[in-house]
Order: C-alpha cells, then structure tokens, then sequence
C-alpha cells in the first residue's frame, strides 16, 4: 500500500468505531465473517483486539489473508484494514488511489 493511500485511509478512519471486536474466544469463524460483513457494507474496517493483544499483529494479518483486504494500520490495540468494493453502487470511497 503506498503511502499517500495510507494517509488518506488513516484519516478517514480517525472518527470511526471499532466494527469489530476479538475476545476470549479468539479468532474464530464468525469474526472472520464478521470482518467480510462489514468490509462489503464500509471498506475500511477498525478491529479492536480486547483479549489475544499480544498477537494483535499475527491474528490481523490471518484476517487480511482470510478477507482479502489490506492492512493500514496497527494503532495501539486497534487495527484498520481495507477492501476496495468492486461493486462502484456500493463503494464507499471513491478518491482512494489504486496504489
């Protein structure tokens, strides 16, 4: 991800709420397709790590291979990911560079 497109993401995502959360039970199948939900529905996605925090990077990046998404950012006990959606009706971000 280049860095211009990160700066824009990262700003966009300031004022959102963490959409999905990882507890007790990890990262388990329905926050997985959590994540797929709420990609299609918003593109950029925060996800906070309540439990497992000192994996929060390892656990991120099995969420972006299993999403298909990007990640852009690791903030804390927060992480931002995106995916672009191919349908143009349903995209939420059009001024994001493709690289």
């Amino acid at each position: 991800m280049s860095s211009k497109k990160r700066s824009i993401l990262l700003r966009e995502a300031h004022l959102l709420k963490p959409a999905v959360l990882v507890g007790k039970q990890g990262l388990t199948e329905g926050v997985v397709q959590a994540v797929r939900e709420s990609l299609d529905r918003h593109e950029l996605v925060k996800i906070k790590f309540n439990d497992f925090k000192e994996n929060k990077r390892e656990l991120l990046e099995s969420i972006v291979r299993q999403t298909d998404a990007e990640t852009v950012s690791v903030i804390g006990n927060v992480g931002i990911i995106y995916r672009r959606n191919e349908d143009l009706s349903k995209r939420v971000y059009h001024g994001i560079p493709l690289e």
